[in-house]
């Protein structure tokens, strides 16, 4: 498959290329540094940034992306489903 964009470097607001199923946990930081959170199903979501300041997404619509680059998607807090961690 052609990629027209293989020569440029992808910076922090460039489009995802790979999305990974969120457990949320107290205790598990993420794999990587994603680019956002994806929101597949209504409800708060508690995000721990990289300074390690905790902050909650209240009310969050489902299909929401959170353009937050979260070390950890926090267990306590967190009411929404289906995310997605976007890479």
């Amino acid at each position: 498959m052609e990629d027209r964009f293989d020569d440029q470097t992808l910076g922090s607001s460039a489009p995802a290329t790979r999305a990974r199923s969120v457990t949320p946990s107290d205790v598990v930081e993420l794999p990587f540094l994603p680019r956002a959170i994806y929101v597949g199903g209504n409800g708060d979501v508690a995000l721990r940034g990289e300074d390690g300041a905790d902050a909650v997404w209240r009310n969050v619509p489902a299909g929401t992306i959170l353009p937050f680059r979260a070390t950890m998607v926090r267990a306590s807090g967190t009411t929404a489903t289906a995310l997605l961690a976007l890479d």
